[in-house]
């Protein structure tokens, strides 16, 4: 069967892109510095320690890939697929942008962004989210880590029903809410009332942040809702499913994509959870079809947080899962492991880092080899495109012989 597969290791950059500096992002490197801090004994946790064991990616050529692109000779030894590191040519670094380049559609223009200013929200803005939601005013009205900011002021939150809003430097704005003091709907209903509101600012996403807990006490949970603009141009899973090609997104993919071409949507909480139901999509995936999964723990739950072990760990979690992945494969079928932006947990702050991310491609019958360094994230989808006889896209050029 010819089949693809895209697992997205969201956040899973290789080191600073070429114009890295522009982002305030030189010298950030997400996989390096997890290797240096597990070398220096810095990622060692109650769950593991010691230098990072990948051995399935390393076999693969992660680590080839990684030497290549920083100048270093990689250690000598067949690989068992296709490597190499992709440059991103979207404006941000953020997840709709790498999401949408990978699916052939480059961001080639400026999203809207608010100031690191406290208030950082237009009064108009926030007097329109207030009136039509019914609010006794809001919260927080400021850029913020996600966790930090619900920690700071959830218990004032479920006092006095005032929603918790902030962003940060991606295009983004980002509503907290208790899900029993306050409602889950609630949230919901007042993050499309907000999707309407930041329209007009060129605003990428609304997202819902829904948390539970008391006394000081607070977890998010797995109901997140990304509200994203559609892609500026029909991407590759649009393509697709126009086509009539079985397409199952796992994870916030059809999120990211505002639902354009995402087929069945299959959500879960957790990355070996979603890998459960890649595992699970891969048993009904028919002929000709995309498997799309973003694993979004390695970016809040570790980047974000700034938690070197906790990234370190889920590596090596996922690694562990790849012969499995692998025994799921029929002859045909190709998978690309690749990510959507950098988020190093050792650099300043909290946000995304402008970072290459991998592209490794393995299935039955793919020889191993170097692709080398790509000029844009959208080989990906060219490449797909390539691989199930699928007209050329706009973007990309294909990696397959």
């Amino acid at each position: 069967m010819m089949r693809a597969v895209v697992i997205v290791l969201d956040s899973f950059g290789l080191g600073a892109a070429r114009d890295a500096e522009d982002f305030g992002d030189l010298g950030a490197d997400t996989f390096g510095h997890i290797i240096e801090a597990a070398d220096a004994g810095r990622a060692n946790s109650n769950n593991r320690a010691g230098p990072l064991m990948l051995p399935n990616f390393r076999k693969l050529g992660l680590f080839a890939a990684y030497d290549d692109y920083h100048q270093k000779s990689p250690a000598p030894g067949l690989y068992s697929g296709l490597y190499g590191v992709a440059q991103e040519k979207s404006k941000g670094k953020d997840t709709p942008s790498g999401h949408w380049e990978m699916a052939g559609v480059p961001v080639l223009f400026d999203w809207g962004y608010f100031p690191k200013t406290t208030p950082c929200f237009p009064t108009d803005l926030t007097d329109a989210l207030i009136e039509r939601g019914q609010l006794p005013g809001i919260l927080g009205n400021c850029h913020a880590s996600g966790t930090e900011i619900i920690a700071s002021l959830a218990d004032e939150h479920m006092k006095t029903g005032k929603p918790i809003v902030y962003t940060s430097a991606d295009s983004v704005f980002q509503i907290a809410a208790h899900e029993e003091t306050f409602g889950l709907n609630r949230l919901y209903e007042l993050c499309d009332i907000a999707r309407e509101l930041v329209d007009p600012l060129g605003i990428g996403r609304v997202i819902a942040r829904p948390f539970l807990g008391e006394n000081g006490v607070f977890t998010r949970t797995a109901n997140r809702r990304d509200l994203a603009v559609p892609p500026p141009e029909a991407t590759l899973l649009e393509q697709m499913s126009a086509a009539g090609h079985q397409v199952i997104s796992i994870g916030k993919i059809g999120d990211i994509f505002a639902h354009r071409g995402t087929g069945e949507i299959v959500k879960a909480a957790g990355n070996m959870a979603l890998m459960d139901a890649t595992f699970e999509a891969l048993d009904r995936a028919g002929e000709g079809s995309l498997v799309f999964t973003n694993l979004v723990d390695f970016d809040q739950s570790f980047g974000h947080r700034r938690d070197i072990a906790g990234y370190a760990q889920a590596l090596e979690e996922f690694d562990a899962r790849l012969p499995a992945l692998m025994a799921k494969l029929s002859d045909g079928d190709l998978v690309i492991l690749t990510a959507d932006h950098g988020c190093d947990p050792t650099w300043p702050g909290t946000d995304h880092t402008r970072e290459v991310v991998p592209i490794i491609g393995f299935g039955p019958g793919i020889e191993g080899a170097s692709i080398g360094e790509r000029e844009t994230f959208a080989d990906i989808g060219q490449s797909i495109a390539a691989h199930l006889s699928l007209p050329s896209l706009k973007y990309g050029k294909s990696f397959l012989n």
